[in-house]
Formats: structure tokens, C-alpha cells, sequence
């Protein structure tokens, strides 16, 4: 629908958080793409100063997140974004565990325009996990409950198949 509507900066991610926030000032919604570490940490003030502090509608969207560039060596690993992202008052973190997810999570995007981060792994899971209509940010989805078991399972995004998979292997051990 918009093929004037990309642009490549190259390995400028610092200028690129920078046009986005132009561009954001300007009334779009804008969506930034680069490997987890290089749209977060070299672009943190950036971040802080253009789209946080003046509460832009610019989603950052980084693919890799944890190690899945590990063989690329420590300058493409994605395991501190968190982190550094949870820092910024303004912006939202979502990190879908599956394709169901991220279809909600982008329609959430989409009718919320706001500073927010959307951390995808390389190897998300396509099939649906969950069966969800709707999310908003900071809701819990319940996976399984087991009676009167003080035992939890915290997960998000691409680790919550490896949770489901340890789940249902110790349910099939027993």
C-alpha cells in the first residue's frame, strides 16, 4: 500500500531513531527494524530524548532477541533490552510468543500508536500456543493450572513453547 514509505539509513541506527521521531512529530506511526542490540543500546538517547520524553508513536522492532545471533558473537546478542527498555516511563514492551500473539499485538499497535518496543526472536513460533482474541500490555495469559500447586511458570515470548514443551513432557513422564 505505501512503497514510498521505506527507507534503509544503512548502519546508522542512532540517525534512524532520529528520522522516526521526525517523521513521528509529523503524524505517522513509525516502525524502526534492526538485530535486538543496535535499535536499543546504540540508540538509547535517541530513544530517551526523541521518542520517549515526547511520547512518539514509534514502534521499535527488533528481531534476534536473546542469543538468536549468538554465533555473531556478544555485539549481536539481545539479552539486556529489557532492561534497558523497561527504563523509558513512556514506552510499552511486547514480546509475542507466537504468530496469534503478534496479530493481536499489532492491532493493539495500530489502534494505540505510542513509544513502544516489539522484541521478536528468530525463531518465533508460527503455530498459536494461545488462544487469545485481545491483549493489552501487562495482562497475564494463564497457560495451565494445576490444583492446590504453589509451583509457576513465568514466560514471554519464544520461551513460552520451550515452557509448554517442558510442561507437557513432565505430564507425560508421570
Amino acid at each position: 500500500k505505501f512503497p514510498n514509505r521505506f527507507y534503509n539509513v544503512g548502519i546508522s541506527e542512532q540517525s534512524m531513531i532520529g528520522i522516526a521521531s521526525g517523521l513521528a512529530l509529523n503524524g505517522y506511526h513509525v516502525f524502526v527494524y534492526s538485530i535486538a542490540n543496535f535499535p536499543t543500546f546504540r540508540c538509547a538517547e535517541q530513544i530517551r530524548n526523541d521518542v520517549d520524553y515526547h511520547n512518539l508513536s514509534v514502534t521499535i522492532v527488533s528481531i534476534g532477541s536473546g542469543l538468536g545471533y549468538g554465533n555473531l558473537g556478544y555485539s549481536h546478542h539481545g539479552i539486556q533490552d529489557y532492561s534497558l527498555m523497561r527504563s523509558f516511563p513512556n514506552t510499552i514492551i511486547c514480546s509475542p510468543s507466537d504468530n496469534n500473539e503478534l496479530n493481536g499485538t499489532l492491532d493493539y499497535l495500530f489502534k494505540k500508536p505510542q513509544p513502544s518496543y516489539l522484541r521478536l526472536d528468530k525463531s518465533l513460533n508460527l503455530t498459536s500456543l494461545n488462544n487469545i482474541k485481545s491483549l493489552n500490555p501487562g495482562d497475564w495469559v494463564l497457560q495451565k493450572k494445576v490444583n492446590n500447586s504453589k509451583k509457576v511458570i513465568i514466560s514471554t515470548g519464544s520461551t513460552n513453547a520451550d515452557c509448554k514443551k517442558f510442561l507437557n513432557k513432565k505430564k507425560n513422564s508421570k
